[in-house]
């Protein structure tokens, strides 16, 4: 077996979207199974060959008393050099009351007369071990599903061999929070400002326009320049390292002008390293 993935955390955080996707990728995927039975499932595996050479399980709350075996069960797992990961979905509170809103499916640790508060509360604390453990935390507070099915493709889809090492690219503007995900943040607010530029306001960072203002200002070409190189000098030791997804976070004020146009730069850069890059630009269209 090359891989097995578990997945957890709080309902309504993307578990189910996450393990379709998995399913996608040709992953073998079984959805709740007991917590007890995974290393059993891991042996069984191991027996079928090459049959079965990647697998994804969803461990969730719905198991409650179950799951406080599993930090010795992942102990167990990686005693036997199983190639496991541990992954675990996260979202904010608002965000999960408003999901369990619009789906109007009953949250799994919802008590009679109890609040959608408190079951989300409650999720939270028997959940928190699993989320001590786990290898990655994804928050998809700021994800639609477009976003977090490329995220997982990128950082497990072994259909082309260059997708060892992806990298994810995200502009974003400080007003609205920074992104979760990021592993590595920069904030470009230094800049020059082309928002204050009348005939630049109404653009984006992806008009020519704007991108030649930036590119006409020496802080701007002077930290490019020094970006460009910690990356190209980082990127190969991630990828040494086993890392196989990288998510680069750029930062403005509203997340329309200078961050924008640095990241279509910065894409244009790593795509000529012939390295998989994507990019997000999470808050463009917002006032």
């Amino acid at each position: 077996m090359r891989r097995l993935v578990i997945i957890t955390g709080l309902s309504g955080s993307g578990k189910s979207l996450a393990a379709r996707c998995f399913e996608d990728m040709d992953f073998f995927c079984v959805d709740n199974l007991p917590v007890g039975l995974i290393p059993q499932f891991y042996e069984l595996i191991q027996r079928s060959g090459e049959s079965i050479a990647r697998a994804a399980i969803v461990v969730d709350a719905r198991e409650r008393k179950f799951l406080e075996g599993f930090p010795e069960t992942l102990s167990e797992l990686r005693a036997k050099s199983a190639p496991v990961s541990l992954l675990f979905f996260e979202c904010t509170d608002e965000i999960l009351k408003r999901r369990f809103s619009e789906s109007r499916r009953p949250h799994p640790m919802l008590e009679a007369g109890g609040s959608l508060e408190k079951a989300i509360r409650d999720e939270r604390a028997v959940l928190a071990p699993l989320r001590d453990a786990a290898d990655r935390i994804i928050d998809t507070s700021r994800m639609n599903a477009h976003e977090l099915r490329n995220f997982l493709k990128g950082a497990f889809d072994e259909a082309s061999p260059s997708s060892a090492m992806n990298v994810h690219l995200v502009s974003f503007g400080f007003k609205y929070g920074v992104p979760a995900e990021a592993d590595l943040l920069f904030d470009v607010r230094f800049l020059p400002n082309p928002y204050f530029v009348d005939s630049l306001r109404p653009l984006d960072g992806t008009r020519l326009e704007v991108k030649a203002f930036l590119a006409g200002q020496k802080d701007t070409r002077e930290f490019m320049t020094r970006l460009e190189s910690f990356l190209d000098h980082l990127l190969p030791l991630y990828a040494a390292e086993g890392k196989s997804y990288l998510t680069v976070a750029i930062g403005c004020t509203g997340g329309k002008h200078r961050s924008v146009a640095l990241a279509e730069e910065l894409r244009e850069h790593v795509a000529g390293r012939n390295v998989p890059v994507s990019v997000t630009h999470r808050d463009l269209g917002k006032e």
